[in-house]
C-alpha cells in the first residue's frame, strides 16, 4: 500500500515551492545531532528598529511568531505560510524574486531573509534606500537551527526570549536525534528525496541539501549521498540507489506527478521502493523548514518511514 503522510494542512502557495528548495544554499554534511554553529548576532549588530519588520523565508516568520514578536511584522514573502495567521499579512512574493518597489511600498523599518534571498539587483536597491536587510545563515543541521534562532532573537532585541526558545527547540531536537540514533546502521532505510520528476526526469537530493538534513535527522540514509545539491538522475543511477523509500513534498494543490505516474517509470519500478509502492508525501515547509517544527517534522518522517 503507498505510504502517504498528510499531516499538515497544505494552502496553495506551492508554485514557487520547488525553486524556493533548488535555491537554498548547500552546506557541507554533518553528523545528525552536530552542525554548524555561528557567533550570536547580540554584539555583532547596531540594534535595529524593527517596528515595521518584512520578514523574508518561512523559517524566519516562524521564528518570528515562536517568539512571540509577531506584532512587529508588516508583510512577509511567499514561503511564509506557517501559523496561519501570517496569511493574514501581505505577500512581498517569492524570496529569490523580491521587488523592491512592493517592499518598499510597505514602508519597513527593517528586513530580516534567510540566506539565498534576492535576486542581488533587489537587494542592492533596498540597500540603497537605507533599509537594514539582514541575512540570517541557515545549515540544515540541529546546531544551524539554534544558531539562527539566536540570531533573529538577537536582531530583534529579544535575546532572553531567544535563549527559552533555543532550550525547548534543542531539547525537543535531541530528544528526536537520540531516539533515531538507537536504530542500529544495518537498520537504516535508504531514502531518495525527488524533488521533482516532470517529463520523466527525476530530480533528486544529493548531499548538503534540506532534504539530506532532514533524512538524516529521522534516522535513514540519502540513498544518492554522491554529489551536492539537486541534479537529475538517470535510469541506472535510479536503480543502483536502491531506494527504499521514496520522499516527496506534498503540493496539496493536485498539480505534480501523481504516485501512480511515479511508479509507472521503469526505473522506480525496480527499486524496491517502487516494489512496495513506498512514497510518503509530506509539507515541503514543514519537512524541510529548519526552524522550531523540525523534531515533529523529523519524528513523523521517521514514524513514516519505520513505523510507529
Amino acid at each position: 500500500m503507498t505510504m502517504r503522510n498528510n499531516l499538515r494542512r497544505i494552502r496553495p502557495w506551492q508554485l514557487a515551492l520547488t525553486a524556493a528548495v533548488m535555491a537554498l544554499p548547500l552546506v557541507p554534511s554533518a553528523p545528525a545531532g552536530k552542525g554548524f554553529a555561528f557567533a550570536s548576532a547580540a554584539h555583532a549588530e547596531d540594534k535595529l528598529d524593527t517596528s515595521r519588520l518584512v520578514s523574508v523565508g518561512g523559517d524566519i516568520t516562524e521564528i518570528v511568531y515562536a517568539l512571540g514578536e509577531e506584532g512587529r511584522l508588516i508583510a512577509r514573502d511567499t514561503t511564509s505560510i506557517y501559523p496561519e495567521a501570517a496569511l493574514k499579512l501581505p505577500n512581498v512574493g517569492y524570496m529569490r524574486a523580491l521587488s523592491p518597489e512592493g517592499i518598499l511600498a510597505m514602508n519597513p523599518t527593517a528586513i530580516i531573509a534567510v540566506e539565498g534571498s534576492g535576486p542581488k539587483e533587489a537587494l542592492a536597491v533596498l540597500k540603497s534606500a537605507s533599509v537594514p536587510f539582514e541575512t540570517v545563515p541557515s545549515p540544515f543541521t540541529r546546531d544551524g537551527i539554534i544558531a539562527k534562532i539566536d540570531r533573529v532573537g538577537a536582531l530583534l532585541g529579544v535575546p532572553d526570549k531567544a535563549k527559552a526558545l533555543e532550550g525547548k527547540v534543542a531539547a525537543d531536537l535531541d530528544a528526536a536525534i537520540t531516539e533515531a540514533e538507537k536504530r542500529p546502521e544495518a537498520e537504516r532505510k535508504r531514502v531518495l528525496f525527488i524533488l521533482s520528476a516532470q517529463n520523466g526526469r527525476i530530480m533528486a537530493s544529493g548531499t548538503g541539501t534540506a532534504a539530506d538534513g532532514i533524512v538524516k535527522l529521522a534516522g535513514a540514509i540519502n540513498a544518492v549521498g554522491a554529489f551536492p545539491g539537486y541534479k537529475p538522475l538517470t535510469d541506472e543511477a535510479i536503480i543502483e540507489a536502491k531506494p527504499d523509500i521514496i520522499l516527496m513534498m506534498n503540493r496539496g494543490d493536485g498539480a505534480g506527478t501523481q504516485n501512480e505516474d511515479l511508479l509507472a517509470q521503469p526505473a522506480i519500478a525496480l527499486t524496491p521502493a517502487g516494489a512496495k509502492k513506498a512514497i510518503i508525501r509530506m509539507d515541503g515547509i514543514y519537512l524541510l523548514g529548519f526552524g522550531p517544527r523540525t523534531a515533529a517534522a523529523a519524528r513523523e518522517l521517521n514514524a513514516a518511514i519505520y513505523g510507529g
